[in-house]
């Protein structure tokens, strides 16, 4: 065994994720472990993988997405991968900002209901 290489249970220690969901990225092909036996060995390339898998989902992206953009660097290099990259960050860029707005929205009316509550309480109880 290499020295760079990660076994099942230090890779999730590494990236705090849990058992499953190491398996899931295997099966749904997003991580390829080298397989020794039943045993499974990540290098430094699965490492980056799941590095930018985490990344993906902290911004939002589905994990179909987060495949097919592993995919474009593998079948079409670095460039086309950091083309691909700029336009769904500019796409998951307005998502997120439409959600803010949203969101925004939903903590004034909530924040206007609950004074208005408390008002009504206040009247109440005086």
């Amino acid at each position: 065994m290499a020295d760079d290489r990660l076994t099942f249970k230090e890779m999730c220690a590494k990236f705090d994720v849990t058992p499953r969901t190491l398996r899931y990225y295997e099966y749904i092909e997003l991580l390829h472990p080298d397989r020794e036996g039943r045993s499974r060995f990540y290098g430094p390339r699965e490492s980056a993988r799941m590095k930018l898998i985490l990344r993906g989902r902290k911004f939002g992206f589905p994990l179909e997405v987060i495949r097919q953009w592993l995919l474009i660097y593998e079948k079409e290099g670095n460039e086309s991968q950091m083309k691909a990259w700029i336009a769904l960050a500019d796409e998951q860029l307005e998502e997120l900002s439409d959600q803010q707005a949203q969101l925004q929205d939903a903590i004034r009316e909530l924040q206007a209901l609950r004074d208005e509550t408390a008002s009504e309480l206040a009247k109440i109880g005086s």
